[in-house]
């Protein structure tokens, strides 16, 4: 395993270790509502300071960009951290949600963990070395018919001006799929794409702690990303389709009719 992976794994267990204490005593804790269903937790905001001091002992000058605390420093190597994605699953007892860590150096995903806690499952991958689940080699899946696919996506939740199209999108894929699925952590969601959990999987809106790392897993098991068109603008846009290279063609296909110009390449 590459040194930095071995920190970033090392940084998503403790944040991992900390979060599962934390789920036996969630009457006890401190929540804040951001916005519109997006909470924080005294937990979110502690994984996040555990996963960041021990990156940062390690890469002192490295810089981070976190889902809680914003950017701080400036380098050519980047992590990219979201502490607990899923923290609404969290706060009620329902077990979905992960830790993820990605590094980007000079603008490229070079190393991703997702850590799910709750299953003990670490998802690992590195730029040409391949992803990985607990040590076993992910592959996307082998379905070619998106009749036969099952298909994972997340409901606009705090940003609801794509919520016409994004039904419009929905309503199709229901008619298209063999199911969808919505459990509400895109980092867990992403890292089901590339196991072959999933046959793929679309979402709009989300930032780039909540994809980044899941992105780099798909792409290393043999899938394809990108944005709503195809493109390469998904971690700036947050709107995102990924999946197996013959399903994600049709994915990109059903979604086409739907795309207005806030959901086309490049738009926030």
């Amino acid at each position: 395993m590459h040194p930095m992976l071995t920190i970033a794994v090392k940084a998503a267990r403790r944040a991992g270790n900390l979060i599962h204490r934390a789920a036996d005593n969630l009457d006890h804790l401190t929540v804040t509502k951001k916005s519109h269903s997006d909470y924080v937790s005294e937990v979110d905001r502690a994984a996040e300071q555990t996963i960041i001091s021990t990156l940062l002992d390690a890469y002192p000058n490295h810089a981070i960009l976190a889902e809680e605390s914003g950017t701080r420093g400036e380098s050519e190597f980047v992590w990219i951290i979201d502490p607990l994605d899923g923290t609404t699953n969290f706060l009620h007892g329902f077990q979905q949600y992960a830790v993820s860590i990605a590094l980007q150096h000079n603008g490229v995903l070079t190393h991703a963990v997702i850590y799910d806690p709750t299953k003990n499952d670490l998802f690992t991958a590195t730029r040409g070395r391949g992803a990985f689940i607990n040590d076993r080699r992910l592959r996307v899946s082998k379905r070619h018919e998106l009749s036969d696919c099952l298909i994972g996506t997340g409901f606009p939740y705090t940003r609801f001006e794509y919520l016409e199209p994004y039904m419009n999108i929905l309503r199709d894929m229901m008619q298209k799929t063999a199911g969808l699925r919505r459990p509400g952590a895109a980092a867990l969601d992403l890292a089901y794409t590339a196991a072959g959990r999933y046959d793929g999987f679309f979402e709009t809106g989300l930032k780039p702690w909540d994809i980044a790392a899941g992105c780099l897993l798909i792409t290393e098991a043999g899938g394809l990303v990108g944005d709503l068109q195809g493109n390469d603008t998904y971690l700036q846009s947050g709107h995102i389709c990924a999946g197996n290279p013959k399903i994600f063609a049709q994915m990109l296909q059903v979604i086409a009719p739907h795309l207005t110009e806030g959901l086309k390449s490049g738009s926030a």
